[in-house]
């Protein structure tokens, strides 16, 4: 009989690092010691204070998740920001393999968007809402048939006690995000259930890529 392939489980982990050489190489070398295996890094943003980024990194079963943050805190100056399961693909999907994906299908251009945006920005799940409805949803998204936000002139993150966000979003702790798409009433909204929030960086990035989407979707609608 062949034995069951050991499962392992995947956590996202932001780290906050010093503008210092070699300080990637030295969480790495701490998480390695700690028991998890480096999947996939993003840099989700870097500045005069140093960088910011996503890993993506696996668990074998019975590991304490713990060790996941001391073992990165272990290096000094190392801050973890955020750490939380992850259940989406393996590899962390960039910009631009969202904007090939919105080349290649013209006609679906917003449905793209909506399902590949979550994968982009790690984030739980992503709403398009038009005019109050929503019209399309990403794969885990919850079951709403509204929101009431407001139109929007450019991308922003919005804080987790303003008055229209659903109770069940706030217990989940569930940060947001949304850009125009195309029109100040429609939008895309994306939903980080724990957090970590979106920094300036990322919401810039969501506004970019759904002024995209809403380019090309227009074009193909006018061929």
């Amino acid at each position: 009989m062949i034995p069951d392939r050991e499962v392992v489980v995947a956590y996202l982990l932001r780290v906050v690092l010093p503008d210092q050489p070699g300080m990637l190489g030295a969480v790495a070398t701490a998480l390695g010691e700690a028991g998890a295996d480096i999947v996939s890094l993003d840099v989700v943003e870097r500045g005069p204070d140093g960088a910011v980024d996503d890993l993506l990194v696996e668990l074998p079963p019975g590991a304490l998740v713990d060790r996941l943050i001391t073992g990165a805190q272990s290096v000094p100056g190392v801050i973890v920001e955020s750490l939380r399961p992850y259940t989406g693909a393996a590899d962390l999907h960039g910009d631009l393999e969202l904007v090939d994906a919105l080349g290649a299908a013209p006609d679906s251009a917003l449905d793209v968007l909506v399902e590949s945006s979550p994968g982009v920005f790690r984030a739980g799940w992503a709403l398009l809402i038009d005019r109050g409805r929503v019209v399309g949803s990403s794969r885990g998204a919850p079951e709403v048939d509204g929101v009431c936000l407001e139109p929007l002139g450019r991308a922003r993150r919005y804080e987790p006690n303003e008055g229209w966000i659903p109770q069940q979003w706030q217990l989940l702790g569930t940060e947001l995000a949304a850009a125009p798409v195309g029109e100040p009433t429609r939008v895309v909204l994306l939903g980080r259930p724990g957090g970590p929030l979106f920094r300036a960086s990322e919401v810039l990035r969501l506004g970019h890529l759904a002024g995209i989407a809403a380019t090309v979707a227009a074009v193909a609608s006018a061929v």
